[in-house]
This record gives C-alpha cells, structure tokens and sequence, in this order.
C-alpha cells in the first residue's frame, strides 16, 4: 500500500515493486499451493467415504415386468361331482323284507325286480275284503225283495183309473137329475097358473109337484154316488201313493250299502296295488350306488333300501357365495383342477339356482351361497359321485390386454384408512430407484390384473412392496 505521508514513488520504481511483490506470489504458489491442493481433495475424499459408508443400503426387490396376455376373471371355489338322475328305491308297503342279495356297483335294468316284500299279509286281507263286499252284495239284494212289485202298482193305477170313470159317470147322472129337475119346476109353475085359472084340475097340480119333489130325491141320489166315485178315486190314488212310499222307503239303505260296497272295492283296490308292489323293480338302467337295508327284517312304508344312478351321467355342483354367484351366467366355462389327473378338466354352467341357502363356514360364520350347476365337456370322465374338485368358473375374459401382477398393488388414497379406497399404486423401478405411480386397472383376477393407464409395456414394477419403500428409494433387483 501507498502511505499517503512518504514521497510520492517514480512509476518505474512502482512497477517495479509489484513485480517484485507477484515473483514472491508465484514462489510462495509454486512451494505452498500443491500441498494444500492435496490436503482439500483427501478430506473430499475422506468426506464422500464417509457418506458411502453410512448411507442407507439399496433394497433387494423381486420385480415384474409389464407385459401384455391374455386374462381370465374366475371366481375359485371347492366342489363335488354327483350324478345327475339319482334314485332312491323305498319299501312302498310295510312288511317282512327279504334279504337283498345286491351288492354296491352291481348293474341293474329297468324292470328288473331288486328286493320284495311278503305279500301273504296283504293276500289275506284281500280275501277278506272280497268276503265283506259279498256280504254288502247279498244284504242289498235283499232290501230290493222289500220293494211293493210292480204288479201291484200296476193294479192300483187300474184302481184308480176305473174309480175316475166311475167318478164321471156319477157327475153326468147327477147333471141329468138337475136338468129333469129343472124340468119339473117349470112343469109345476105352468100348472100353478093354469090350475089359477081353472084350466086344470087340482089333480093335475098335485101330479105335477110330485114330480118336482121326486127329480129332487133323484138329484139327491145322483149327488151321493158321485161324492161316493170321489171317495173312491181318493182312496186308489192314497193307495197308491203308500205303494209309492213303500216303493222308496229302502233308498237310504240301498245308499249306505252301495258306500259299504264302494269302500270295500276301492280297499281291494288298494290291496291289490300293495300286492304288486310287493316286488321292488329298478326305476332305470343304471347301477347300485347305495344298499341302505341288505338283511332280512320288517320294514315300514317309505324305508329307504337302496341308491341307483348311472355313474357315467354326473354333473358338478359348486355352492358359491351369493355376490360372487350374481357373476356366473349360464354357459361360462368352468376349469377343474387338482381332481386327481394331470391336465385340467372343462366344464359348462348349466344353470344357477335360484335360490340361496345358508351356510356355516369353518370360522363359524353364516354365509348366504347358492348352488351352480356344470356339466362335463368330455365325454368320458374319470371320476365318480360325489368326488371333490377345485374348480375356476369364469367370468370374465380378454385377450391382448396390458397386465400387472396383483401383488405389485396397494392402496394409495391419502387419509384415515386407505384400505376403503379403489385407486391403486404401484411402484416402478426408475434407474434403480423406486417410484411410486398411481393406476387405473378394471378387471383383475387373483394374480393380475387389467392396466387402464399409468404403466407401459416392458417398466417393471415392485411385487410385495413393504413399507420401506419410498418414492426415491434406491432397490437392488433379486430377479
């Protein structure tokens, strides 16, 4: 520095001093310069061993790659198979069964007589049955000897048509006596006038009143023998009548035997139908599944004996969970797996019941499921009834869709419980480090599902992310 109380310096001098003062700089750079340089870059490098040294380590991460296939939507659940056409013979009468001499697995065919019955039992009540309907027979042919015969009936409708002519001849009598009377009293009043005027004699007159008087008693003699042919006419038809009556009276009984006689005839009916049914026939060709009673003993009406089906026929019923049987249509397509074979069995959905039942499950919970029905496709099945299977129904399907492993998803809607929310994240490696990225799938199944938006093909993802992994965390690739 210029001291402002020295002499003012010649330039040269000046000049000359800065240099002098710059040739010592680049003694003091030349001696002192390269030590320091290595002091600053070891305690740089002792500084980034010491980060390397104590940084977090990278994670090790199985990873998948985004790819695109096909998908299958099953819902996955146990089954059984049983035959279709299942029957189930039962004693149809009660009595002493024989001893049933068929064994499980014998063949059977329709008609053929599988187990009996005694029917002596049943014979002796239908002799005695046949007995009571002749009884019933005899004593209705005896009330109809009861009956007035026709011969009688006959006479009194004679009776009374004889007693009506009667009766007419009777009535015209007595109108004849009234006409002759009637001619008497004019007779009598041209007498009385004529007598007045002297014209006859008092004889004549007396004559004439006579003969009044006596088409009176005439009248009166005409009138009693017409109310006698009434009165007889009256007592044909009453007579009559009490044959009629008589002719009636054994209706009631005629009715309550002709009830005896019905009941008896449909009892042998009955009986006759319980003879034939004595002998037990197969229903179907088929085989014997079941022998519920092989020993001789009696047995009551509807006492299950034995099970026939026809192996060969079977179906698969399936009961699946109410919300996940609401998915299955008619026709889907059915896999069985782990039935006992090699390769993968094909079945179709033939038909979802209607109505659900409840269940137990093994952790003591009612659960509402519904039963599915299949059928084989191939037509030859190497298993039998009431064998398990795990079955794969499908419900939904595609091809060339964009893929991610389930196991690569998880919950990312920010708040209390993420669990209730439908966005799905992910995490993609991203120059070794893990990135978290938000998807949009739709159909999934148990191990992958369909990508909408939000990864590419060939990216590859975290599977089983734990909760160590963060935006930014570095991986290391297992796989």
């Amino acid at each position: 520095m210029i001291d402002k109380t020295s002499k003012p310096v010649p330039w040269n001098q000046e000049q000359a001093a800065q240099k002098a003062i710059a040739n010592k700089q680049k003694q003091w750079q030349k001696k002192y310069l390269p030590r320091q340089l290595s002091y600053v870059l070891g305690g740089l490098g002792l500084i980034a061993i010491l980060i390397w040294a104590f940084r977090p380590p990278a994670i090790p991460v199985d990873v998948a790659e985004i790819k695109r296939g096909d998908l299958l939507v099953t819902v996955d659940e146990e089954g059984e198979t049983r035959i279709r056409q299942r029957y189930l013979v039962s004693a149809p009468v009660e009595g002493r069964l024989a001893r049933i001499k068929l064994d499980e697995g014998d063949r059977v065919t329709q008609g053929e007589i599988i187990a009996q019955i005694d029917p002596l039992p049943l014979e002796s009540d239908i002799r005695e049955a046949q007995a009571r309907l002749r009884q019933w027979q005899a004593e209705k042919a005896g009330v109809a000897t009861q009956r007035p015969k026709r011969e009688a009936i006959a006479q009194a409708q004679a009776r009374i048509r004889a007693a009506i002519a009667k009766q007419q001849e009777a009535v015209a009598k007595v109108e004849q006596a009234r006409a002759s009377l009637e001619q008497a009293q004019r007779d009598l009043q041209r007498n009385q006038q004529l007598h007045a005027d002297g014209a006859i004699s008092r004889q004549a007159q007396e004559r004439a009143e006579l003969a009044e008087i006596t088409q009176i008693r005439a009248v009166e003699a005409a009138q009693r023998l017409a109310d006698s042919a009434i009165a007889e006419v009256n007592a044909a038809q009453q007579a009559l009548s009490i044959l009629l009556a008589e002719q009636q009276d054994p209706d009631y009984l005629l009715d309550v035997y002709d009830a005896r006689i019905a009941r008896v005839e449909a009892e042998l009916a009955t009986l006759r139908a319980d003879v034939n049914r004595t002998n037990i026939r197969a229903p179907i060709d088929g085989y014997i599944l079941r022998v519920n009673l092989e020993s001789a003993k009696y047995v009551e009406a509807g006492t299950q004996l034995l099970e026939i089906g026809n192996p060969q026929d079977l179906e698969i019923v399936v009961d699946l969970l109410s919300s996940d049987a609401v998915k299955v249509k008619p026709g889907a397509t059915m896999f069985l797996e782990h039935w006992g074979g090699e390769s993968n069995l094909k079945a179709k959905v033939r038909y979802v019941e209607p109505s659900a039942f409840t269940k137990i499950s093994a952790l003591g919970v009612e659960e509402q499921r519904v039963n599915i029905i299949a059928d084989f496709v191939e037509p030859k099945i190497p298993l039998g009834d009431r064998y398990r299977v795990e079955t794969r129904t499908v419900v939904w399907s595609g091809e060339d869709l964009l893929l991610v492993p389930v196991s690569a998803l998880f919950r990312c809607q920010p708040g209390n419980n993420p669990l209730l929310s439908k966005t799905w994240c992910t995490f993609v490696i991203e120059k070794n480090r893990a990135q978290k990225r938000q998807l949009k799938i739709s159909q999934r199944s148990d191990f992958e599902a369909v990508i909408e938006n939000g990864l590419q093909a060939t990216e590859k993802v975290i599977l089983h992310p734990t909760e160590q992994i963060r935006s930014g965390t570095r991986v290391k690739i297992l796989n």
